[in-house]
């Protein structure tokens, strides 16, 4: 579930196994919460934990539950997975640019830091769940001596977004924040659903997805990393199943061809300054019309890679790309709305048109 952006090595977000000893620290860390567990709670894979009764510091040991807890809780977060890129610094608060970087659960031979893990002694760690198979097994049979609560949040799909902002907000103590988050969520999916089904099959766009820096690798129809793309009246043009978690499957120039789409979404930034003057793209439909976006990806990307609750906002920024005669959607207004409710951050509508790269 890798990337890169901006010329960056790239992140790949999945489940290996991990094995976590801790010896004497650990045994005291144990005493030390036991005391303090006050409540029991039911996470969202449905396994009880206890958790103190108020939570003063929470770790995630992945992107996709980090951003989960910076949208919910941010003064409670305590640690990141990787260092931050210039663009998670954007329209983010400066108590979080400073967190330390514990790792996380991914590729290319990452794992957590036990050494920074323990100096922060979370109160739990927050599991983000996807599919269950032999590699989340794994995981869960390694992390059976943590010292610290694992609780599961599950996003198997855009929909369960508003469960899991609920979720994460009663857990936290932030009940009300998460309620606030996940109202706007639930509105904007429900108002989705509606558009869509109102768009004839004839009048939905035919869109590829393009990542890596060539814009040769994409998803296809039934991944979790385009499920954008349906909902906002759209049509991936790379149909079938996915193969695996990460996605990115490689294909020709000569098959883009064939599929010739109406829209072109592009991830890198840099494949998307040189995308109208490679000859090679310029007999698609999409680039001879200027139908190519790049997608927005400050603070965090809104489409996918790793995938956080920015995606809610990105179902108004595709379904106004898509179909604007239809959508209508001031972009600008909307966008500065969000990053208020959801990141605290004050947007100009400078600001707002930047981060939506026109």
């Amino acid at each position: 579930m890798g990337h890169t952006t901006l010329g960056r090595p790239a992140r790949q977000f999945f489940w290996p196994g991990l094995s976590l000893v801790f010896a004497c620290a650990a045994a005291f860390t144990v005493l030390a919460a036991a005391s303090a567990q006050a409540r029991e709670i039911v996470d969202m894979a449905g396994h009880k934990r206890q958790l103190p009764n108020t939570i003063h510091k929470v770790v995630a040991i992945s992107p996709p539950g980090t951003y989960l807890l910076y949208a919910v809780a941010p003064d409670l977060l305590a640690g990141l997975n990787f260092p931050l890129w210039e663009s998670e610094k954007k329209y983010t608060s400066p108590a979080y640019r400073k967190l330390p970087v514990i790792g996380g659960i991914a590729g290319q031979g990452r794992t957590i830091n036990r050494e920074a893990l323990l100096a922060v002694r979370p109160d739990f760690i927050l599991h983000w769940t996807w599919k269950e198979d032999a590699a989340e097994n794994a995981f869960r049979k390694s992390m059976a001596g943590m010292p610290f609560p694992l609780v599961s949040v599950k996003i198997d799909d855009i929909f369960m977004y508003p469960s899991a902002l609920r979720f994460v907000g009663d857990v936290t103590g932030r009940k009300e924040r998460g309620e606030a988050l996940a109202a706007y969520a639930d509105k904007t999916l429900a108002e989705a659903k509606v558009f869509m089904a109102a768009i004839p099959d004839t009048e939905k766009a035919r869109v590829y997805y393009a990542e890596g820096p060539d814009g040769l690798a994409t998803e296809r129809a039934d991944s979790l990393h385009a499920e954008l793309i349906p909902l906002a009246g759209g049509i991936n043009v790379h149909p079938g199943t996915e193969f695996d978690h990460y996605g990115m499957e490689k294909i020709t120039m000569e098959q883009l061809l064939l599929y010739n789409p109406d829209v072109i979404l592009v991830k890198e930034k840099s494949f998307f300054a040189r995308v109208y003057q490679d000859a090679r793209w310029k007999n698609l439909k999409a680039v001879r019309e200027r139908r190519v976006f790049l997608i927005p990806y400050e603070p965090f990307n809104w489409f996918d890679r790793p995938p956080s609750f920015m995606r809610i906002l990105g179902i108004k920024w595709l379904l106004n790309l898509l179909h604007p005669e239809r959508g209508k959607i001031d972009m600008i207004a909307e966008t500065k709305a969000f990053y208020k409710l959801f990141l605290g951050a004050e947007l100009s509508d400078s600001q707002a048109k930047e981060v939506l790269c026109r």
